[in-house]
């Protein structure tokens, strides 16, 4: 009894503090990375790379195939074995077996083994990017639920300078040192806390479900973050020339490498598409014996005495293909073509959003800086208007205005500096850092 006892507790613990798990950014950006379904899509198609190789490198090999066949024949037929006719019934059989090989296919094969490597390569730079947006995401994700909680202890701190308010204009309003309208214009503050205070319990809740659905986390109603020790870290990044970031982008970023292998596999796809320009070399060899019952001689010996062996070489000039090839290598210079454009595409692209990242950045900061500031002036004002109203020389209404202003700006200290954390993170993407390693 004292076992199961001690089994129960010990299963209410890890049931307890499974339920109670507080998930990290990067335990969330981790284990996005594993269970996402885009991510896992990528994954395939790099899986399939190795299909793709695995055939180009089967190219290589001979070609090896064996058949046969068994009948029974009734009536005029020829046999087999003799080539002379007769009105017996007789069973016959034959097999054979060829072998067949490439000797040369205007370097097609080759190509194509080339063309898999360059194509594995791709579906790993995709694999990459994907990654990235999904950290992004993640951590964007995350960090609207910080701020939503940030928000509300804000709202609910504030609401307690409220009850304290309440509890002493009542003493006051009885005493007669204040009108009764005082004491309802705080009460409605109240009430217009409690009711935001709900709003923003919302939002928490919201906010939590929508990281829950990009990590595919189903239990919704346990599911919660780490919220404490989030501040902003700013490595110097945010302190280089932009020139600098958007260097350092193009080569670490996988928007540049993809676009430069679809360069590559378009230049591969041209030389494949030559390559049906050549004449094709084939070796062959191939072995076939048959049987037939109406010969009295043995199995073995038919198998043996009827057997025959060919090999040799062909070759395939292409002369005349209704322009089917020279239409595909115009075709595929075409598409040669657009890569090119593609890559240099990429390159402004990624360029312009890394000088938008940038100026995000800087602009975020200075914003954070601007609503810090002017935080310190509300509170020096909140200040004043709280001590003018407790010795009675301004009305509720004032110093609820005052009180409201000095709330907002608590709340928009709080959207500055996580939008500034975000966007600073974003910068660092750019500049080659790992999602995993960003600091916060």
């Amino acid at each position: 009894m004292k076992k199961i006892v001690s089994i129960l507790i010990v299963l209410i613990t890890i049931s307890s503090q499974a339920q109670n798990k507080k998930w990290t950014l990067i335990e969330c950006v981790e284990y996005a990375l594993e269970n996402n379904i885009s991510v896992k899509q990528s994954e395939l198609s790099l899986k399939a790379t190795d299909i793709e190789k695995m055939t180009a490198v089967g190219a290589f090999l001979p070609t090896v195939n064996a058949g046969g066949s068994v009948s029974k024949n009734t009536g005029l037929s020829f046999d087999p074995t003799t080539g002379n006719s007769s009105t017996v019934t007789f069973l016959s059989a034959s097999g054979n077996i060829n072998l067949g090989y490439n000797l040369f296919d205007g370097l097609r094969n080759v190509r194509q083994v080339q063309r898999a490597e360059i194509s594995k390569l791709a579906a790993q730079y995709n694999l990459s990017k994907m990654k990235d947006d999904i950290s992004l995401f993640v951590a964007n994700g995350y960090l609207q639920v910080i701020l939503n909680k940030a928000n509300l202890e804000v709202l609910k701190s504030q609401n307690a300078v409220t009850q304290e308010q309440i509890d002493r204009t009542t003493q006051l309003v009885e005493a007669g040192s204040l009108p009764r309208g005082d004491l309802l214009e705080i009460k409605a503050v109240d009430a217009s806390e409690k009711q935001t205070i709900v709003n923003a319990e919302n939002a928490i809740q919201i906010s939590l479900i929508n990281l829950a659905q990009l990590l595919l986390i189903k239990d919704y109603e346990n599911f919660d973050i780490e919220d404490e020790g989030y501040d902003i870290v700013d490595e110097g990044i945010s302190s280089k020339p932009v020139t600098e970031i958007i260097e350092q982008a193009k080569e670490s970023r996988s928007e540049i490498k993809i676009a430069e292998q679809n360069v590559a596999l378009a230049e591969k796809d041209v030389q494949i598409a030559k390559g049906a320009n050549w004449p094709s070399l084939r070796a062959f060899l191939g072995y076939d014996t048959r049987y037939t019952d109406s010969n009295p001689i043995s199995f073995t010996e038919q198998i043996s005495l009827n057997d025959g062996v060919g090999y040799g070489l062909s070759v395939s000039i292409p002369i005349l293909n209704g322009f089917s090839v020279k239409a595909n290598v115009q075709r595929n210079k075409i598409n040669l073509e657009q890569s090119k454009y593609q890559l240099e595409q990429a390159e402004l692209d990624l360029e312009s959003t890394v000088y938008q990242a940038y100026v995000d950045a800087k602009g975020s900061l200075k914003s954070y800086e601007a609503a810090t500031t002017a935080l310190e002036s509300q509170q020096l004002a909140y200040d004043y208007a709280k001590e003018r109203y407790d010795v009675g020389l301004t009305n509720a209404f004032d110093f609820s205005q005052s009180k409201l202003r000095f709330d907002n700006a608590k709340i928009e200290v709080n959207r500055a500096k996580y939008d500034y954390i975000f966007k600073l993170k974003v910068l660092e993407l750019y500049f080659g850092i790992p999602a995993t390693e960003l600091k916060f």
